[in-house]
């Protein structure tokens, strides 16, 4: 279970102090694989950077009772002047997971080569994702938290992240966050909605995702 008591976040765009969450009270169920729907700049993906605990709130708190994964699609977590491996290494520590089997699995999954024990700053931002994806897919989480990172790679790197993502979530739930509804309702049942600083969920995905085109149609005002 991930529960929200009282959340509020801020952030400033341009200047001006735009609300991501105000004071939001919200459990998200497991067994249900979520969507999350808003608007762009709605603060989708600043949502499950709190999630994960990578972003902290302005008020209230997250509670956490489960693994959940970082954004799929953040890789800004890894410390820059370790290389891909040492990274790797830090992270399989932090999870209590075996660190060799991990090591040797995101190897042979991300497919960086000899970059692998290259320092993260000289990496692309596409081998940066692939590192990302692959340490999430080697340690088993209760959530995966997705932000985009199905598009990463080339055609087979794709297939084989689709496989191996599909087999991980037979046993966990996603959250997940795509400009393409074709991917969403391949992935998820359920949907949460973000507006004006609410989350609304709705039990299916349909309905979610019609209650956001309306939004859509319609003119923000704060």
């Amino acid at each position: 279970m991930i529960k929200l008591e009282h959340a509020t976040k801020f952030a400033d765009a341009k200047g001006v102090r735009k609300t991501i969450l105000k004071d939001v009270s919200f459990t998200i169920p497991r067994g249900r694989n979520l969507a999350l729907l808003g608007r762009n700049g709605a603060g989708k993906s600043t949502l499950l950077q709190i999630i994960a605990g990578t972003l902290h709130l302005d008020g209230g708190r997250v509670i956490r009772e489960a693994k959940v994964s970082w954004p799929l699609g953040f890789s800004g977590s890894f410390q820059r002047d370790l290389t891909g491996e040492q990274n790797v290494r830090f992270v399989a520590r932090i999870y209590g997971v075996d660190t060799e089997h991990l090591v040797s699995y995101v190897g042979d999954f991300a497919e960086l080569g000899e970059f692998y024990k290259s320092p993260v700053a000289t990496y692309s931002s596409g081998m940066k994702a692939r590192l990302a994806f692959g340490v999430s897919m080697g340690v088993q989480f209760d959530y995966y938290l997705v932000d985009e990172v199905t598009a990463v790679g080339d055609t087979n790197f794709k297939r084989k992240s689709h496989h191996v993502f599909k087999e991980r979530l037979k046993g966990s739930d996603v959250i997940m966050v795509s400009h393409h509804v074709s991917t969403l309702r391949d992935y998820c049942q359920s949907g949460i909605v973000l507006e004006h600083g609410k989350l609304t969920y709705f039990e299916k995905l349909s309905d979610a995702i019609s209650v956001h085109e309306r939004n859509m149609a319609r003119s923000y005002k704060e």
